[in-house]
């Protein structure tokens, strides 16, 4: 009881020393607080929109050109489906309203964070656009599952946390024809998309005919896996492993592009090199080529030479062979009584011959006639000794018992 009265004392003055303290270090994190760093400085843009209403090929083109597409943000994205930006018009929340956003869903995105365009969805008047995986959790079916009467628990899994953003871009009057680096103009006050792809970085490096067909979306023959992809992209179908016509019995792959009744292209490679394009266009003969018309220009990957010894050097008499590898310093001489080369054994070494085992009898042999010595007594020459092999015995004789 002493002891629970002393502590209460205890206690109670602790409390009243650091109640002093504790009020001078408290502070509130509110709205305003939480969200005053975050810039909604915003410009419309100005990009001149083509006419003519997103046709087929076109919408193809968009998911092509923008799905996987990385940038980096402009500012603070929110975990929400409700970011609008108008064609060349003004965003949708205001400012208030997208630092409360922020504030009760998240931020999905910090300005200068890369983002990921993982979803595109094209509708009659906008484009509907997910990054990061958008702002919804990919859906379970075993949340759907019961067990007398008892859901299924679904382990918590970090895919399951929706960690992205969606912005919708709204064309008035419909979305018209088009491309994709004129929708991520529009987008730029959100998010730039000025970082080259691989692709693109790679076809800055290839000489200026080759840039240009790149440009304008052609392919070679003699173009390598990567220059094809970044002039037409990733294939809509790929052939693999078939025979060729190659005497040799080697195999293609083939990349498709296109389908019925827009222009197909059939790329086929051999190795990292395109050997055939076939282009069928609608109404047209098949153009088929197969001839080099890199124009000289065909990198050919690292090659090694390999050479059977050691690697002589120099000529004539001064040829020496290379030195084995050693941790000594260039011109070190080896020490004295070191280790020299690995002399290994002949056919004419002479190998010492392997004595007989010790007999189990160690009475002498007084076999006159020569008997191998350690047997007894009546044992044959080549015979175990006290084995009867049956020798000198009539046929159809039994032996003795």
């Amino acid at each position: 009881m002493a002891l629970t009265y002393r502590s209460a004392i205890t206690a109670a003055a602790l409390l009243a020393l650091a109640s002093p303290l504790a009020r001078a270090q408290v502070f509130v994190v509110g709205e305003k607080s939480a969200t005053a760093d975050i810039a909604t400085d915003f410009k419309p843009t100005h990009v001149e929109l083509p006419g003519g209403k997103l046709g087929e090929r076109g919408r193809r083109e968009l998911i092509r050109n923008l799905e996987a597409e990385q940038g980096f943000a402009h500012r603070a994205l929110p975990v929400t489906a409700g970011i609008t930006l108008q064609a060349n018009g003004q965003l949708t929340p205001g400012p208030a309203e997208y630092r409360k956003l922020i504030y009760e869903k998240g931020q999905a995105a910090a300005p200068g964070d890369r983002v990921v365009v993982t979803s595109l969805q094209i509708k009659p008047d906008r484009l509907v656009i997910d990054f990061n995986g958008g702002p919804y959790a990919k859906h379970r079916f075993l949340r759907h599952i019961q067990l007398n009467d008892a859901p299924v628990p679904v382990a918590g899994d970090p895919a399951d946390v929706a960690t992205g953003s969606r912005i919708t871009l709204v064309f008035e009057g419909g979305v018209p024809d088009i491309s994709g680096p004129e929708v991520k103009a529009l987008l730029e006050p959100l998010i730039d998309f000025g970082v080259k792809s691989s692709e693109q970085a790679y076809a800055d490096t290839l000489p200026s005919p080759l840039k240009d067909a790149i440009a304008a979306h052609e392919v070679l023959v003699g173009m390598n896996h990567r220059m094809v992809l970044a002039a037409l992209g990733a294939p809509e179908n790929k052939m693999r492993e078939q025979q060729s016509s190659d005497p040799g019995g080697g195999r293609y792959e083939e990349w498709i592009y296109g389908h019925v009744p827009q222009t197909i292209r059939f790329v086929r490679f051999v190795g990292d090199r395109v050997t055939v394009v076939e282009i069928a266009a609608l109404g047209k003969p098949i153009e088929i080529h197969d001839k080099d018309e890199m124009g000289g220009f065909n990198p050919q990957g690292p090659t090694r030479e390999v050479a059977m010894g050691d690697e002589q050097q120099g000529s004539g008499e001064d040829k020496k062979p290379a030195g084995a590898p050693s941790l000594r310093l260039p011109g070190e001489a080896a020490p004295e009584g070191g280790p020299g080369k690995v002399q290994f054994p002949t056919n004419k070494t002479q190998v010492a011959p392997i004595p007989a085992p010790p007999s189990a009898d160690p009475t002498p042999s007084t076999d006159p006639a020569g008997a191998n010595p350690g047997m007894g007594p009546g044992a044959g020459s080549g015979t175990n000794p006290g084995v009867n092999t049956g020798q000198g015995q009539r046929p159809g004789s039994r032996p003795p018992m």
